[in-house]
């Protein structure tokens, strides 16, 4: 029953198959197949610049910076340049600058040196191009030394983690003795924010001085404690400062000789009289 599909197998496998497009082999190459020629470029080494090249053809070599052989170095530059010049054009405008740089310092070495007026010794034709290869030398180094740390997302990735967590707040337990000494700090602060207003009280000592007199007049002999007794039932409000006035007004009174201030013996009550009045003399 396999006979039709087991000779067509045999048959397929006694051609050459070049190649599978869509499933179904092909025996022969399209004749109207276009390849660029690009496509089929090979590209051993890639340099960022001319600097790069000539670095690259001495550091290969083993040559020493600081005395290149311009001659070799030269020509293998020249040979790179050509290959360059021949795929791209544009590109090979840059490193060709740096061949006639090469081809010059070459053909001053060939030259007789010829020493300065001054005696000085003529500078190395090299050393321009020297200065530029290790100040190129040290950023490339400085490049490569800091591409070779680690970096996120190339070397390393950094971790993210979301935790969905719930956080229960604990409210701290007040007592009746806390509630307490807080209130009374609330009643102490309100005691410091109290308005008043001060008023000055007109207290005439002169005034007082003839309230005593007309007291006395009446009487012959007046107790030192009722004299002001009889003062703070009239004045309860602001007694503190009546009594005071009161009693300078008697001292002033005393003092001028219309009053007399008298005790029989220590520890007996004070009298007060007229200084201008005699006292009865009993029968």
């Amino acid at each position: 029953m396999n006979t039709a599909a087991d000779s067509r197998h045999s048959a397929l496998d006694s051609k050459e198959v070049y190649a599978r497009l869509y499933g179904e082999p092909l025996f022969a190459i399209p004749q109207d197949l276009y390849i660029p020629p690009q496509a089929l470029e090979v590209v051993l080494q890639s340099f960022e610049g001319p600097l790069d090249l000539l670095l690259y053809l001495i550091r290969k070599q083993n040559f020493d910076v600081l005395d290149i052989p311009m001659a070799e170095v030269t020509e293998q530059y020249l040979e790179y340049v050509e290959q360059l010049r021949q795929s791209n054009l544009e590109l090979a405008g840059e490193y060709l600058l740096m061949a006639a740089l090469l081809i010059e310092i070459k053909s001053r070495m060939l030259l007789p040196v010829k020493k300065a007026d001054t005696g000085e010794e003529v500078e190395d034709p090299r050393a321009e191009l020297v200065r530029r290869l290790l100040a190129y030398e040290q950023m490339k180094q400085a490049a490569l030394d800091l591409d070779a740390l680690p970096r996120v997302e190339r070397d390393f990735w950094i971790a993210h983690a979301k935790a969905d967590l719930h956080i229960e707040e604990i409210l701290p337990e007040v007592c009746a003795e806390d509630l307490r000494q807080a209130w009374q700090n609330i009643l102490r602060r309100a005691k410091l924010h109290q308005s008043h207003t001060i008023t000055r009280e007109q207290l005439s000592v002169r005034d007082h001085m003839s309230q005593i007199l007309r007291r006395l007049s009446t009487t012959e002999f007046l107790e030192f404690n009722q004299l002001f007794n009889e003062l703070l039932q009239q004045h309860t409000a602001d007694a503190t400062a009546v009594v005071v006035v009161h009693f300078l007004a008697m001292l002033e009174l005393a003092k001028e000789a219309l009053i007399a201030i008298s005790q029989a013996k220590p520890y007996d009550p004070i009298y007060l009289r007229l200084a201008y009045r005699q006292p009865a003399v009993p029968a």
